[in-house]
């Protein structure tokens, strides 16, 4: 195993672990807003418009040029795959179905760019095959985790999970592709098109919503902190996964970055006492084991 494989494996995991807190610090931006559909695409917006505001400043600091070209239609398309798939998987969430929605979501999030890697940079050996599988059974485990507030997943429900899991695909694989003209701006160009997606979603649901409750949504200081965390682990997170699919395969990078839910479930049960059942549990040693198999 070279020393680049080492970097690949070891940014995608920091990938993970920065991503999970993301989606932690996300939860509770939610929250603090108020629990709804609308707070939850305000909270992406915000942490968003946060986000790239600092990479603005950076691409600015080091003078990069701005991409043109393919970089620049990659960049937008990861944007706007990862936005519409946000909100689609905060819907599915707000259905109550969250442990199938985001186990459907995750393994879909990691199959897509996997499969496609390994129809391009070949096959990548058995047992790296057999880690793979093995993530995708310990992201079930712990993504699918039961709970006292489970309910059986609709058939609209499940669409909105599928739909979901292969926009994070496609943002995989674009980001990858954008990542032909660096690294920072790859990721102020996917800003550009999740903000541009977002906003005219959240427009949409605004005028189309029946309830008021459901968009409706109160940016306390608590909400604005919580979205500069997500803001920051979120831009960290998808900036080592860029230089991991430089650094080496991108089914690697993908499979390991795609195991962030175990972050938000240690960081849940370690600031909010949220006890991980012994599926989530077992499931963490099977990520354990699938990461020692995908990085041999």
């Amino acid at each position: 195993m070279s020393w680049l494989l080492q970097g690949n494996a070891l940014l995608a995991l920091g990938s993970a672990v920065l991503w999970g807190g993301g989606d932690f610090s996300g939860g509770m931006g939610v929250k603090h807003a108020g629990g709804s559909l609308g707070a939850a695409l305000r909270v992406v917006l915000l942490s968003h418009a946060m986000s790239f505001v600092v990479l603005l400043t950076i691409a600015g600091v080091r003078g990069d040029a701005f991409p043109h070209g393919a970089a620049l239609a990659w960049g937008i398309l990861a944007g706007v795959a990862g936005g519409t798939s946000l909100t689609c998987f905060y819907i599915a969430l707000s259905r109550g179905a969250m442990g199938a929605s985001a186990a459907m979501s995750g393994l879909l999030a990691a199959a897509i760019p996997a499969a496609v890697s390994v129809y391009a940079e070949g096959w990548p050996g058995t047992i790296r095959m057999v880690g793979f599988a093995l993530a995708g059974v310990a992201i079930w485990m712990i993504a699918a985790g039961p709970n006292a507030e489970a309910q059986k997943a609709e058939a609209g429900t499940v669409w909105l999970a599928l739909v979901a899991g292969v926009g994070f695909g496609i943002y995989f694989l674009a980001l990858k592709y954008a990542g032909s003209a660096g690294v920072v701006w790859p990721m102020a160009t996917a800003r550009m098109g999740s903000l541009s997606v977002c906003s005219l979603l959240l427009l949409g649901v605004t005028r189309l919503a029946k309830k008021p409750e459901v968009t409706a949504a109160t940016m306390t200081r608590a909400a604005v902190l919580w979205c500069a965390s997500t803001a920051a682990m979120d831009t960290s997170g998808n900036l080592l996964f860029l230089a991991a699919t430089r650094a080496g395969r991108l089914d690697v990078a993908a499979v390991l970055a795609s195991l962030y839910p175990a972050t938000t479930i240690l960081l849940a049960a370690w600031t909010l006492h949220e006890r991980p059942t012994r599926r989530q549990g077992l499931g963490m040693l099977v990520a354990g084991a699938a990461v020692v198999m995908i990085t041999l």
